[in-house]
């Protein structure tokens, strides 16, 4: 039998209350359109390797440029990405910009996904 048809039910089925239940938590097309650009801005290793770093501590550009071993150009792109999307913020200090992240949802889930991942290596 192909690997495909063990993903299916073997009898049509249905629950009405099940379903009935899960649509009512469902998210609207307007919340996954966002939840998916979300994740479609953390899809790239670099700037989860940014996400990392300002997880554990708030960095200016100078100071991620030296971590990642990249020019300052291809940092500020990055984020840019990532401020567009509001999973991290900046801060004027003096000359310098302090980037940090956005709030304690995206610190979550780099937290979370980090955890997932380093569980998943064991």
């Amino acid at each position: 039998m192909p690997h495909h048809e063990n993903d299916r039910c073997e009898d049509t089925c249905f629950h009405p209350k099940l379903v009935e239940s899960v649509a009512k938590g469902l998210l609207g097309r307007k919340s996954a359109e966002e939840l998916a650009q979300l994740f479609k801005a953390l899809g790239d290793p670099t700037r989860v390797r940014i996400l990392n770093a300002l997880y554990l501590s708030e960095l200016c550009v100078c100071d991620l440029t030296d971590l990642l071993g990249m020019n300052q150009s291809a940092v500020s792109h990055q984020l840019r990405v990532l401020r567009d999307a509001r999973i991290v913020k900046s801060k004027k200090m003096g000359k310098n910009v302090l980037y940090g992240l956005d709030d304690e949802h995206i610190s979550g889930i780099i937290s979370l996904g980090s955890e997932h991942v380093r569980e998943l290596r064991q």
